[in-house]
């Protein structure tokens, strides 16, 4: 398709802050999009910020929890695409506090939907739902037509979401594409209780990584250029009605378990002689043990595939790490 295709097009992007808004957003700009971001809070340190694009967007301040916003900015802004990526997305966080994340995963979709329902100018919706969707399974690896049956918050949020965008497809024919990521790693992220970010600063600060599980969970990763490409493609592909409606896993589909990754990130950084401290005993509460997905669909029918192997993500990661640590201790003096 065309280098073009976005340039000039009003987009809207929720969650433009974390880890995959950032780069997301970054990479909309540079191809010409007039960029609409929904930022909650200020975050100084982040990607968006960091990277100094935070001035090459229009920044509209506010919450998915407020409908007549959300209204205005699609209507006002005549916005063409929506990237719906702004969720609470930390297990622990939504275990202990299930109602703020059911309040900003749930809520804010249904309300964002809604809006976009009433916006004539919107001519495709890419929805973040996840992995964490499907629940636990017995069958591995996951495929699209598997059940959605999360029983914990964080995963009945993402069965929510999932579900709500279905709905507004089938019952108004909105365009829209839902998109099922593994964990999303590389640069930005700055969610340390997460096992990547978390491992890596721990290196920085010559630490022993801690992991709070026995380091048996096993799951997949996709690095975040990937996962930007799988949602530009998702994007440009609901052009097609055929398409429209439909949910597409996007996966290395090579599983690996947290031990075997914190080793692996060990060895690229270059601190061998720090070992890893396992919290954990046994299976965690509310964690899946071995969740994993098939990405066979996005290969036959929007011809995507990962460039990056979890070595070379791994290192380009680490690289924006160490310059983020660098340049937050040159700022301390």
């Amino acid at each position: 398709m065309s280098d073009t295709y976005w340039r000039h097009k009003n987009v809207f992007i929720t969650g433009c802050t974390g880890i995959l808004g950032s780069w997301l957003t970054m990479h909309l700009v540079e191809k010409g999009v007039n960029a609409i971001g929904l930022i909650r809070d200020l975050v100084p340190m982040s990607n968006l910020n960091w990277s100094g694009f935070h001035t090459r967007i229009n920044v509209v301040r506010g919450t998915l929890s407020d409908y007549e916003l959300l209204l205005r900015t699609l209507n006002e802004y005549e916005v063409d695409t929506i990237f719906h990526l702004a969720a609470q997305t930390i297990v622990t966080i939504a275990n202990r506090s299930p109602l703020s994340t059911f309040e900003s995963n749930i809520k804010g979709t249904w309300n964002l939907l809604e809006a976009a329902r009433q916006t004539e100018t919107v001519r495709r919706v890419v929805v973040a739902s996840s992995d964490k969707a499907y629940g636990e399974h017995d069958r591995l690896p996951y495929k699209e037509d598997f059940p959605l049956q999360g029983r914990h918050p964080y995963d009945v949020s993402k069965s929510c979401v999932d579900l709500l965008a279905q709905s507004y497809y089938y019952t108004y024919g909105m365009p829209i594409g839902i998109i099922r990521c593994g964990n999303i790693y590389g640069g930005g992220d700055l969610n340390f209780n997460r096992v990547i970010p978390g491992t890596i600063r721990s290196l920085y600060d010559h630490e022993p990584p801690v992991i709070r599980s026995d380091g048996t969970p096993e799951r997949d990763y996709i690095y975040v250029k990937d996962a930007v490409e799988a949602y530009l493609t998702l994007a440009r592909f609901l052009d097609q009605d055929e398409i429209r409606g439909q949910a597409f896993n996007f996966s290395n589909e090579k599983p690996i378990t947290v031990l075997n990754l914190v080793q692996k990130i060990v060895e690229i950084y270059g601190e061998t002689d720090l070992y890893p401290k396992i919290l954990g005993k046994g299976k965690q509460k509310g964690e899946i043990q071995s969740q994993y997905l098939s990405s066979e669909k996005a290969r036959k029918f929007l011809k995507w595939k990962t460039t990056y192997s979890m070595d070379k993500g791994l290192r380009e990661t680490i690289d924006w790490y160490r310059a983020f640590f660098d340049h937050q201790n040159m700022s301390l003096g």
